[in-house]
């Protein structure tokens, strides 16, 4: 068995062992509709993942110049993907520079009056250079004279794939219906077998690609289907899953806000009596009486009441209330609640007939501006008027009151979610606040709502309102009762006293007690397996020729070359399979170069940091 276990293993290993076999064995012969074989070779079959397939989607063929420059740049594509080129063109500038995505071109020859392109791709679909500043590049380097000799010829295969994979990523981006099964070098060309794999449609905006353009989405777009799928549900909140029986429950704070503008009359009113009301915007004057000249007719001491009652209902708008005025002839008192507020034309404080005589033959007029606030408490209050009238008189008293009917905000936070939150069973699962998430799946966000300003009230009593927040919708998940757990103390017994040659063990009997046992125990022989896999590190030369706003990196340094390090699997017999030119730098082994790893990410860091000048030594 275990024969066949590693025979399987190294059939697989072979087939899949790197990315040039797995693009040989499947991806390759998958797109192109090839015949694709098990591992063990013994089935075979064609798959169709691609609706088009053409063997030359894009061929670039460059032509090195004196200057080293790439003197001309021809590109031919396959657009339709139907086998047949169907476009050609060529670069209209010398390449003496080439990018991750675009391309350098200088003067012939040198690093001088360097124009800086990006890879884009026009309205039919056409390659072209767009114009851009050199931080738009990424990966640059240079090919021309200027930072060694003969390096495009001598680096043909990189230099091509490095162009061609910039144009390759141009057309992919803008038409991700496309993919690349094989690149093939041919000496100065470079050939790309092209198929259509994501979906066969003519139309290139396609839902299947919408995260490549913006990832951020794919978060909310996976919450929303797995919200909208029962199974997806009923697993999340399944008992066995949770460990619990599980129950969630909803419930909002509300901050609930009323705007009001109260008309004047629905903070006091006139219910009954007097006989007029004077209205003027937020004031009003209430009158009382018979003012008219002699109106009153009367014996030798007649008393005659006038009544009238005022009915509060917001005594916190009323800002005044005052018995301005009152007169009479002869005699006159007012009294609010059966209080006496005023009296004259002398103190007549009696329910009966005035303290001197009746007859004065003249009318008295008093302005007391006495303050009624105090007595206007929500409800009703009779305002009495009291005048002794003897052969013929008139009796009025007037009460001014200034309200406040201005705009007004009632507010109230409504929590239905307290007694849940108080409840130490219940957990916040999800929260939404004013529509911001700030809470998903028991685990906070970091996102919080800005404060907001409402407009409420409507266009009669418009008012600017500021919250930090004004409702929040959360949902509580709340454990109803336990499931009863497994028990694992007899296999923790098993692991604590079991050695390596011992197996102890322990049984629940029927009476409750427990019966222990040891017996031998041994693991059959795995045999050995080396520390490692045996690599060995090679070196080989290379020009410095990395591109940056500043210049050519070689150009700024005292030895202008440098080494490119490269890490092989060694071979069954130990062997180092060195590529050409390159040099062994350590022999076959367990290589650990950890500590040089940590050097240079180090000082890639701290290249990258801020540079501070002080006035002292630190």
């Amino acid at each position: 068995m275990e024969e066949r276990a590693r025979a399987a293993a190294e059939a697989s290993r072979a087939r899949t062992s790197d990315s040039d076999a797995l693009q040989q064995n499947y991806v390759t012969p998958g797109l192109a509709g090839q015949q694709i074989s098990t591992v063990d070779n013994s089935r075979t079959f064609a798959p169709n993942i691609a609706c088009q397939k053409t063997a030359t989607m894009l061929e670039v063929l460059v032509q090195p110049s004196g200057t080293g420059d790439l003197g001309t740049v021809t590109i031919a594509r396959d657009t339709d993907l139907d086998g047949t080129v169907d476009l050609t063109s060529n670069l209209p500038v010398p390449v003496s520079g080439i990018c991750a995505n675009g391309v350098v071109s200088c003067q012939p020859g040198s690093w001088n009056g360097c124009s800086f392109y990006r890879w884009d791709v026009d309205a039919t679909k056409a390659l072209k250079l767009t114009s851009v500043d050199m931080p738009k590049l990424a990966g640059c380097y240079c090919i021309n004279n200027s930072c060694g000799t003969n390096l495009a010829w001598g680096n043909m295969a990189s230099v091509l794939r490095d162009l061609g994979g910039g144009m390759i990523g141009a057309l992919t981006t803008a038409d991700p219906r496309y993919g690349v099964a094989e690149a093939v070098i041919d000496g100065p060309a470079i050939r790309y077998v092209g198929a259509q794999s994501t979906a066969c449609s003519s139309n290139p905006d396609l839902p299947q690609t919408a995260y490549r353009s913006n990832p951020a989405i794919i978060a909310s777009d996976a919450y929303a289907a797995s919200s909208g799928s029962a199974v997806f549900q009923a697993l999340k909140g399944s008992a066995t899953g949770t460990g619990t029986s599980l129950q969630y429950r909803h419930c909002t704070i509300e901050r609930r806000v009323t705007v009001l503008k109260p008309g004047a009359e629905d903070i006091i009113s006139r219910t009954s009596g007097g006989y007029s009301t004077i209205q003027n915007g937020s004031s009003f004057d209430f009158l009382m009486g018979s003012p008219a000249d002699n109106s009153l007719a009367g014996g030798s001491c007649t008393l005659i009441d006038f009544r009238m009652t005022l009915h509060v209902s917001d005594p916190d708008r009323i800002i005044d209330a005052r018995l301005t005025q009152f007169f009479a002839d002869d005699w006159a008192q007012v009294r609010i609640d059966g209080q006496l507020v005023g009296s004259g034309p002398s103190p007549w404080t009696t329910l009966g007939p005035p303290p001197s005589k009746c007859e004065l033959k003249k009318t008295f007029y008093a302005y007391p501006n006495l303050d009624l606030k105090p007595w206007l408490t929500a409800g009703d209050h009779e305002i009495w008027l009291r005048v002794a009238v003897a052969s013929g008189g008139e009796g009025f008293a007037q009460v001014h009151v200034d309200v406040d009917n201005s705009c007004k905000t009632l507010e109230q936070v409504v929590d239905g979610c307290g007694a849940i939150a108080a409840d130490p069973q219940c957990k916040l699962d999800s929260e939404l606040v004013d529509g911001v998430q700030t809470w998903i799946n028991g685990v906070a966000t970091g996102l919080r709502p800005l404060p907001q300003t409402r407009i409420l009230g409507g266009p009669s009593c418009p008012t600017d309102l500021m919250r930090d927040f004004f409702l929040k919708d959360r949902t509580y998940r709340c454990n109803v009762d336990n499931i009863a757990k497994p028990d694992t103390s007899r296999g923790a017994y098993i692991i604590d006293h079991s050695t390596e040659t011992l197996l102890a063990d322990r049984t629940l009997q029927s009476d409750g007690s427990y019966a222990t046992s040891t017996r031998a125990f041994s693991l059959p022989d795995r045999g050995s397996v080396p520390a490692c896999e045996p690599v060995c590190k090679t070196r080989a030369p290379k020009a410095n020729n990395e591109a940056a706003i500043d210049g050519v990196v070689g150009t700024k340094q005292n030895v202008p070359t440098g080494y490119d390090i490269f890490f092989h699997a060694c071979t069954t017999d130990s062997q180092c399979p060195a590529g050409p030119g390159e040099e062994i730098v350590s022999a076959c082994g367990c290589l650990d170069d950890f500590p040089e790893a940590v050097v240079m990410m180090q000082t890639v860091r701290l290249a990258g940091a801020d540079l501070v000048c002080t006035g002292g030594v630190q």
